[in-house]
């Protein structure tokens, strides 16, 4: 017999419901009973304790883990004998209504919501081979590290990188027509290759690529993210100017070596952002310089490349452009982009990790606020 049909015993229900409260879905993260996953909860006359839990997928990877700390988490309410869950998967209509409660009953991009908190930053380059996209990896899981929710769009969607940076094997879950993102070293991670056969060219022109990063802006559960970065492709062309539109709150920052003819480019991918109206954040100057075995460094680019595009970018948006730092060519630094995790992550005490960890702070460095911000306020009369 269940608690429902004794009374007298409905408060253990109770408790076990205010319990599943602390479990918070791995994908979603947010806790189960919010989401509408706890479909039934009873408290048989001997204190076993049955609760059912709903998953998002048949096949869904956290199951173990969701049964796990339901079971804990039930666990810890006084009176019970044993504790039984099960789950099953959620019905299609039961999927929507969770779809539309992620979405808060509004289809756009849930960055450009007035009162949205989240910091977004465009890393872009002149060239290719520059390595902006490691960079792109090791500063997401350095903001990770410092306690940031991070997400990674992989806007380079003819040569995305994204997920073998974070060793991402998995595709996202698909709940309804909203995706969640998978997650390596802390950091949401949204990219074309993860649905991309290997070896298998993407063959795409400007419209379709537009339609794929507002699909990532928009159709993926990112959650509250405090930082949001876009690894561009490098130059000028279809999809910076689609990032500008779509995420016109975006910061440009732009990666180049100390190499003239690298930096001469990519001043005019920072001289982008005048006309899309986008401020430019600052410069990071990669590949500064290999340290030898005696202690001294070689200039093997050059130097002062990231000081002239600051320079020049100063002077075309009309105040000063940072430069946020200088990398060193450290071999671990290509390492670990090949083996999926950040050198921040592998060897976070290093001098290159250090500089990067450096340039992940400095941009984040202003704390969220709500300056400037209109509030909803309602002023009562008595």
């Amino acid at each position: 017999m269940s608690t429902s049909e004794q009374p007298g015993t409905d408060e253990r229900v109770s408790r076990i419901h205010e319990a599943l409260s602390g479990v918070i879905d791995p994908e979603i993260h947010r806790p189960i009973t919010e989401l509408g996953m706890v479909d039934s909860v009873t408290v048989d006359e001997d204190g076993t304790a049955r609760v059912e839990v709903l998953v998002t997928i048949e096949g869904c990877p956290m199951r173990d883990r969701i049964e796990r700390e339901t079971a804990e988490a039930t666990a810890t309410v006084p009176g019970l004998t044993r504790v039984e869950v099960s789950t099953s998967a959620m019905t299609e209509e039961q999927r929507r209504a969770l779809t539309e409660r992620l979405r808060q009953g509004r289809r756009q991009i849930p960055f450009n919501r007035p009162g949205s908190l989240t910091r977004i930053f465009a890393i872009s380059s002149g060239k290719g081979g520059v390595g902006k996209s490691t960079v792109t990896a090791n500063l997401a899981a350095a903001m990770a590290a410092d306690g940031l929710r991070v997400g990674v769009i992989d806007a380079d969607i003819h040569g995305f990188s994204m997920p073998g940076m974070f060793g991402i094997t998995d595709q996202p879950t698909k709940v309804s027509d909203l995706l969640m993102p998978p997650e390596a070293h802390g950091v949401a991670v949204m990219s074309i290759g993860m649905f991309v056969p290997e070896g298998q060219a993407v063959v795409w022109r400007g419209p379709k690529m537009h339609r794929a990063i507002e699909q990532f802006a928009s159709d993926v559960f990112w959650g509250d993210l405090d930082v949001l970065l876009l690894d561009l492709p490098p130059g000028t062309g279809d999809v910076a100017i689609s990032v500008a539109q779509l995420l016109p709150s975006a910061k440009m920052v732009v990666v180049t070596t100390p190499q003239q003819s690298a930096s001469g480019v990519a001043e005019r991918v920072g001289s982008l952002s005048t006309s899309t109206e986008q401020e430019v954040a600052g410069v990071v100057e990669n590949m500064a310089g290999l340290t030898l075995p005696d202690g001294s460094v070689m200039d093997v680019f050059g130097t002062g490349g990231g000081d002239r595009v600051a320079a020049t970018l100063a002077r075309a948006v009309g105040h000063d452009v940072p430069v946020l730092g200088r990398i060193g060519l450290d071999p671990a630094l290509r390492e670990g982009a090949d083996q999926g995790v950040p050198l921040v992550v592998s060897d976070p005490d290093s001098p290159t990790a250090m500089a990067l960890k450096g340039v992940a702070r400095s941009l984040v460095r202003t704390p969220r606020g709500l300056g400037g911000m209109k509030l909803p306020l309602t002023v009562s009369r008595s």
